[in-house]
């Protein structure tokens, strides 16, 4: 069994004064890519809180600078094993917080090369739109937690959302 690589990330539900949600759209560097959109955020850096992980990754995917203390409670988690094209085992667990802001304009120029690479687009998605693509989007039951946290039902206990990829069972 090969050794499992632990990798915590914060990840931020983006939200704009049109209530649509950032979501950028690329190839995940696992083994077998798929094209999937997902929210921006990344890998927490060792000794570096969950929050200050969200502002750093929302400047640097977004160009759009908050201070860690803008945001509130994590209001989502998800955890599972993915294998990288290389055969490394990782196990990420992520953590959402949701933010609203007036307006972004998105700026990907401080994106990390690999982040570049992997990334053809980004779209601010309707929660109608979220509700009826056929794309792939993770995490799994986004639109359903979106759909509540824009009434401002935010949860007590983060939301235990469902992983999105399918377990390694020949490795686990």
């Amino acid at each position: 069994m090969p050794d499992v690589i632990l990798r915590p990330s914060a990840r931020i539900l983006l939200v704009d004064h049109q209530e649509r949600i950032l979501l950028f759209r690329g190839l995940g560097p696992t083994k077998n890519p798929d094209y999937a959109w997902f929210t921006p955020g990344g890998g927490v850096r060792p000794g570096e809180a969950l929050t200050e992980a969200v502002a750093r990754e929302l400047e640097e995917e977004t160009g759009h600078a908050v201070s860690p203390g803008a945001f509130g409670p994590i209001v989502a988690t998800s955890s599972g094993h993915w294998i990288r094209a290389d055969g490394q085992l990782f196990r990420a667990d992520d953590s959402f917080f949701f933010l609203r802001v007036r307006e972004v304009e998105v700026d990907i120029s401080h994106m990390e090369d690999l982040e570049r690479s992997l990334i053809d687009r980004y779209h601010w998605w309707t929660l109608p739109e979220l509700k009826t693509t056929d794309e792939r989007v993770i995490p799994l039951g986004l639109a359903e937690l979106l759909e509540r946290l824009l009434t401002g039902d935010l949860p007590r206990e983060p939301v235990i959302l469902p992983w999105h990829h399918p377990e390694p069972t020949d490795f686990l």
